[in-house]
């Protein structure tokens, strides 16, 4: 005989269900998910050039994040997720490496004018709090210039 144990459902599983389920399907179930993943391979950018995510990077990507979208923490919460995404994928080399990304986002960012509005170069320039090592910051700094440049090049067509 078979005993199945009462399972009950919590509004947390239910948030996380969905959550994941977003994540699965978010190009098809994400409003504007296409400037979502810009932003979130813009972040990649400046945050993969020092080879590894820091604990400080990673909060204080989940605080711009929340700045950006300071109503919906779903969408916060899927940008962080995406951009770690697309960091694994860089450092595993898992069919995307950071050449590839630069490549990306700049072909984007020339397609979809709007997209350029999404560089903030003060946001972008935050993360370089938390590199200690003086190269890997001259570096991120470089990263950083160049999405400006993008930014200017583009953002008045």
């Amino acid at each position: 005989m078979l005993v199945f144990k009462t399972f009950w459902i919590t509004p947390l599983m239910v948030k996380i269900v969905r959550r994941k389920i977003k994540k699965v399907f978010r190009e098809l179930l994400l409003y504007h998910n296409s400037s979502l993943e810009y932003r979130a391979k813009v972040f990649t950018l400046v945050i993969a050039c020092t080879g590894d995510m820091s604990v400080c990077e990673e909060q204080l990507l989940q605080e711009i994040a929340s700045d950006i979208y300071e109503n919906d923490e779903e969408r916060s919460e899927i940008l962080v997720e995406a951009v770690k995404e697309y960091f694994n994928k860089i450092i595993t080399n898992n069919g995307l490496d950071f050449d590839h990304l630069v490549f990306q986002v700049e072909k984007e960012t020339k397609a979809v004018n709007r997209f350029s509005a999404k560089i903030d170069i003060d946001t972008l320039k935050r993360f370089q709090a938390c590199v200690k090592n003086e190269d890997d910051k001259i570096y991120q700094q470089r990263v950083i210039e160049y999405l400006g440049r993008l930014k200017e090049q583009y953002g008045s067509v």
